[in-house]
């Protein structure tokens, strides 16, 4: 994987000495993918470094699109891509979209046409007009480590197949967070 200044780090390395979360979007311009790390991004430091786990993001396109993602999504943890999509591949991440799945995140918040339109316009208002990553491409989530223990896999059967990010972070041992911004009622 390449990290944001284009450094190419051993994938093992994310996940050999400490447990890690390693979720693969599809690609930066996606908006479900956009807001799935949305929510990420509200995951606090402190609930993961509490369990010893890592959250890790990985994209498929050129490290110069990582910083202006993170910046975007307001994401602080860890991310790297993998331009050639070889974990992609060996993990067996599919390509194109199943449309009998009904499977829908509870992090995307938009529809498919008004989500696409701000995708597209992304595409074409960015610097450099490309779709930052094969469109077609499906992602994943996986809870590995530390060393070859692989607790969790889960390959997206399309864009809309995010597994709910408390399920992984329970998975992992960490503390579940509140998505929505409704105060919790709490039992006395």
């Amino acid at each position: 994987v390449v990290d944001a200044d284009g450094r190419s780090i051993p994938f093992k390395a994310l996940y050999g000495e400490q447990k890690a979360i390693v979720v693969f979007v599809r690609n930066f311009l996606c908006y479900t993918c956009k807001e799935y790390v949305e929510d990420l991004a509200k995951v606090p430091k402190a609930f993961l470094q509490e369990a010893n786990v890592r959250l890790i993001v990985i994209g498929q396109s050129s490290y110069r699109h990582i910083k202006p993602f993170c910046s975007l999504t307001g994401y602080t943890h860890e991310m790297y891509v993998d331009p050639q999509r070889e974990i992609y591949k060996t993990l067996g991440m599919k390509r194109g979209e199943g449309n009998n799945v009904s499977v829908r995140s509870p992090h995307v918040k938009s529809n498919t046409l008004l989500g696409s339109i701000r995708s597209m316009w992304r595409a074409m208002t960015g610097p450099a007009f490309d779709f930052q990553g094969d469109p077609a491409q499906q992602g994943g989530a996986l809870i590995l480590g530390p060393g070859n223990e692989v607790h969790f896999f889960h390959l997206d059967k399309n864009r809309l197949d995010h597994v709910p990010i408390n399920t992984v972070l329970q998975l992992a041992g960490v503390k579940p967070v509140n998505f929505t911004n409704k105060p919790q009622i709490i039992d006395i």
